[in-house]
């Protein structure tokens, strides 16, 4: 087995490193032109691989500078968040009167009956999970009790 890996290793290394040469861009490349990095990695399988991977291609630096002009978590970016305060989600309720705002012009009208919700479907089976869930939690609080006396 291990014979096996010290050849399939340096192998797919130099499979990589060789993929990696031929479709980098020009400009991505360091200190060799293309074609003299893919020659130095098939001749020099495990030497030229490392080199390659190490000193050949430019790699990005993956730290916490990086993502400028990148792609940014919605909840970081400022123009997806203006956006909201522009075009608040159809389900998200009217923001709160600030103290000292003056009266609409229309009062608000409530409904003479309230409505009650129907239940939904799911509500019987939540209901028997939490039923559930009481049960195991008095269980396991009856063992604990047990094993404290004990």
């Amino acid at each position: 087995m291990l014979r096996v890996l010290m050849i399939l290793v340096p192998l797919a290394l130099s499979v990589f490193a060789f993929i990696d040469c031929v479709t980098s861009d020009e400009k991505e490349i360091r200190y060799l032109p293309k074609p003299l990095w893919a020659i130095l990695v098939l001749l020099f399988p495990l030497v030229g691989s490392v080199s390659w991977l190490i000193i050949g291609k430019q790699r990005a630096y993956a730290g916490p500078g990086a993502a400028r002009g990148g792609w940014v978590a919605p909840d970081d970016n400022p123009e997806f968040l203006n956006s909201l305060k522009k075009n608040p989600p159809a389900d998200t309720p009217p923001p709160a009167k600030a103290p000292g705002s003056p009266e609409p012009s229309e009062p608000l009208q409530t409904p003479e009956t309230p409505e009650t919700p129907e239940p939904r479907k799911g509500d019987d089976r939540l209901a028997s999970w939490e039923a559930d869930l009481r049960r195991r939690e008095e269980e396991l609080r009856r063992r604990e009790a047990g094993e404290e006396n004990s």
